[in-house]
């Protein structure tokens, strides 16, 4: 094809395709153009989009149709799109003018490729089009019949950007650009659906809700015409805000709120929240009190039915209702007057009745009973509740509480409040020392209701397992109610009175078919069972039982006694036996008294002599191993030990090196090597001071080869001059000393006063000897030496004041 010098316009935003007429505005550059064409012959000028970094390779050849200018006074021309070109190279011209030497590019041969997609495209077009009611446009596209001439018709389609017009211009194959006019078309209309049904269904929704409210409004006329009212209406909240018994504040409150809810309009999301907080409100239970029981002899009477023991709770309990009876009798009762409540802190082991014991005391006292469960809580809001910009927001459990419990003074029990965690969401237990404090507890602000709520009335009881989790200034606010576990014989008398009754009902079985003698009920809270509490011994009662279900169902309906002889057969052998004449019959092992977040349990301190080995540098023996030089002795350290318990295993040896002849070692002993000292359980934590005098007394058992007498038990702190200093926990301790099977028990001689609290079965079963001085205790503690071992003249008469003592 020959080629042909044209006047070359740019313009900008722009893309002329051949066959698009298009108006253009016409700056200094294009005006030249727009003059050089119509200096030449034929009117006709090069019209291609600016790029940025180059001149364009292809153009679009284009007559002048018109020249004027626009409303405003700008110059402007009407060109038509001819055919493409390919520019070659600028060339000189008449005027100012870009001139270019350019090919003109004739349209591709049509075969039977590019007729099919023809084809397809203007079926996709006009489906496109038949879909926007655009029958001028459809009538347009049926004239033009030559394939080139269709795919340029994108030109005029919006969903085809610049650059994809440029793509189509740079693009002469016919057959590649109807491929891509296809494709874009495809994901036009595609998404063209997905917007019409998502319109559609606005629509819909819109018509829908204007229908709605029409019907309503209709509804609301026929009912005040009948005379009925409309619950969900802001007049019917109204009526129910005057009609409801609110102190003044929150009336005050909520009346500002039926206010906002009487402005906003049915569609506004803040009415829905409105309403749920009317309705929170509304069915609180705001002058509703239960009146307190003054029978006191009838509910010291239901807290002995429910639980055996735990008179230290019972005592608090009784002591509570008989002030309130007598401020009733006096005029003195007011009612949500400030300190009028109670906050008790029920602390011990698992399985002690800490839970069950809430519902007794609600009982005992004539009120409602509400759990409220605070193991794993981490969200300061749990308590506090959530505030109303937050969508989904609740009040906190303890108004919840409230509301469940119908009446403003309930027994609201606090389950494990020493599980409560913290977390980024704020720590719950720092919200629970308003709730808990009497002080200030008559006005606890929550953050959904945003009101004053008294609980002042209401009876607080919070159970908890371990008393060194709960928070020093939230246990300040509660009265700390030690639950330490029950003797042996109260073990038997609950399973006696209470298991085994609640199991025969579980199991149908009756009194006269099943009887398990209090022997058999002893054995296995003894041997069996070693905990505080009677959850296990519950478990194996109801085993039994099955056993004895099954028996009676194979071998007919005979009655059945279980006595100590039948427990292998009903439950296996037994779990537990007393081992501390084992354990205790080499020198160097002492039998101490810890306690653990399951109650009290006896603790072995083992101490062994490396032979052949001398001090040196301080060094770690592996994973739990901790080694320390005291003297010229390497103390080497096992069984998952605290820092303090390391510290007491360090003092007990230094007070033993240095008073080694009061203690009867000869200056050759075994300490002078290297000793290990090992807990057993080394896959248990156990920290603290109260085994000191325990391993003082290895120590100077495994120094003098003197075994430790099987039967004792001790706890203690020891300090470097042999004091031996008070600890705590001392009933839980001989609880497990009893349950081990000891009967002798050294204790510090400051504890002597808790004894007091120690059941009477248990002193009567145990030697309980407080002692000051830990040589003394160490002396009473040993087996006598024999004659001519070492050690056998250092403690004259040790015999005698164990005798003595």
């Amino acid at each position: 094809m020959t080629q042909t010098r044209l006047p070359l316009l740019l313009v900008d935003d722009q893309v002329v395709l051949p066959g698009m007429v298009v108006p253009i505005e016409l700056d200094d550059a294009a005006q030249a153009a727009i003059d050089a064409a119509a200096a030449s012959s034929d009117d006709t000028v090069l019209v291609a989009p600016r790029l940025e970094d180059r001149l364009p390779a292809y153009a679009v050849v284009a007559d002048v149709v018109q020249r004027g200018r626009t409303p405003d006074g700008q110059r402007a021309a009407v060109l038509r799109g001819r055919t493409r070109a390919r520019l070659e190279q600028g060339v000189s011209g008449p005027g100012s003018a870009l001139w270019m030497e350019v090919e003109p590019l004739e349209p591709t041969p049509v075969d039977e490729e590019i007729t099919s997609l023809a084809a397809e495209y203007r079926g996709l077009l006009l489906a496109d089009l038949q879909r926007r009611n655009a029958w001028q446009v459809i009538e347009s596209v049926n004239r033009v019949t030559e394939p080139s001439a269709l795919a340029d018709l994108a030109g005029y389609a919006s969903y085809v950007s610049n650059a994809r017009k440029r793509e189509l211009l740079e693009t002469p194959d016919t057959a590649a650009r109807l491929r891509l006019v296809i494709g874009w078309t495809r994901d036009h209309i595609a998404e063209s659906e997905v917007s019409d049904k998502i319109a559609e269904e606005v629509r819909a929704g819109v018509d829908k809700t204007q229908r709605e409210y029409l019907l309503r409004q209709q509804l609301a006329a026929i009912r005040k015409e009948l005379g009925e009212g409309e619950p969900e209406g802001s007049d019917d909240y109204r009526a129910r805000v005057e009609a409801a018994d609110l102190p003044d504040k929150v009336r005050e409150a909520a009346v500002r709120e039926v206010d906002k809810l009487e402005r906003s309009s049915e569609n506004n999301p803040e009415a829905g929240y409105i309403r749920t907080w009317l309705d929170t409100v509304l069915e609180l239970p705001w002058h509703t009190r239960t009146t307190d029981s003054v029978d006191i002899p009838g509910a010291r009477a239901i807290l002995d039915a429910d639980h055996h023991g735990l008179d230290d709770v019972k005592d608090r309990i009784v002591e509570y209702l008989a002030v309130r009876a007598r401020r009733a009798q006096r005029g003195m009762e007011v009612v949500g007057g400030r300190g009028s409540g109670a906050v008790l802190a029920l602390v011990g082991p698992p399985g002690v009745g800490k839970t069950s014991l809430g519902e007794s005391v609600a009982r005992a006292l004539g009120r409602k009973f509400v759990r409220v469960a605070l193991g794993g809580v981490r969200d300061e809001a749990e308590i506090r509740g959530h505030r109303r910009t937050y969508v989904g927001a609740l009040p906190g459990r303890i108004v919840r509480a409230i509301g469940e419990a119908g009446s403003m003074n309930p027994v609201v029990l606090l389950d494990e409040i020493d599980k409560v965690g913290s977390d980024f969401r704020g720590d719950p237990a720092a919200a629970l020392l308003e709730v808990l404090d009497p002080a200030q507890n008559h006005t606890f602000r929550d953050h959904y209701l945003d009101l004053d709520l008294d609980l002042s009335d209401v009876v607080f009881l919070a159970t908890a397992n371990v008393v060194e989790s709960i928070p020093q200034a939230l246990l300040d606010r509660m009265e700390l109610v030690s639950l330490d576990g029950y003797t042996s014989e109260e073990k038997v008398a609950i399973a006696r009175d209470f298991l085994v009754p609640r199991q025969l009902e579980r199991a149908a079985l009756t009194a006269d078919e099943v009887t398990i003698t209090d022997a058999a009920l002893r054995e296995l809270s003894s041997d069996y069972t070693r905990e505080p509490g009677v959850r296990q011994l519950e478990r194996f009662v109801a085993k039994v039982l099955r056993k004895v279900t099954t028996k009676l169902g194979e071998n007919g309906e005979e009655p059945v006694t279980v006595d100590v002889g039948d427990l292998r057969g009903y439950v296996g052998r037994p779990r537990f036996t007393p081992d501390a004449h084992e354990r205790t019959s080499v020198p160097g092992v002492a039998t101490g008294l810890a306690v653990t977040g399951m109650g009290g349990d006896v603790l072995y301190i083992e101490a062994t002599a490396v032979p052949g080995a001398s001090g040196g540098p301080s060094g770690s023996g592996g994973s739990g191993e901790a080694s320390v030089v005291a003297s010229d002795t390497r103390l080497t350290l096992t069984g998952q030990l605290g820092d303090v318990m390391k510290e007491s295993a360090q003092i007990a040896l230094s007070y033993v090196l240095g008073h080694a002849r009061e203690l009867g070692i000869e200056d050759d002993s075994p300490l002078r090597g290297r000793v290990h000292v090992h807990v057993p359980a080394g896959a248990i934590p156990k920290d603290g001071p109260s085994a000191g005098v325990t391993m003082v007394t290895a120590l100077t058992s495994l120094a003098t080869g003197r075994p430790v007498r099987s039967d004792v038990g001790m706890t203690g702190e020891v300090t470097l001059g042999g004091r031996v200093l008070p600890i705590g926990g001392v009933k839980q301790k001989l609880l497990a000393a009893q349950r081990a099977g000891l009967t002798t028990v050294f204790i510090p001689a400051r504890n002597e006063a808790d004894l007091d609290d120690v059941p009477a079965e248990v002193l009567d079963a145990l030697r309980v000897l407080p002692m000051g001085d830990v040589a003394d205790l160490v002396a009473q503690a040993l087996e006598p030496a024999a004659a001519g071992t070492p050690g056998s003249e250092g403690s004259p008469g040790a015999q005698e004041a164990y005798d003595a003592a």
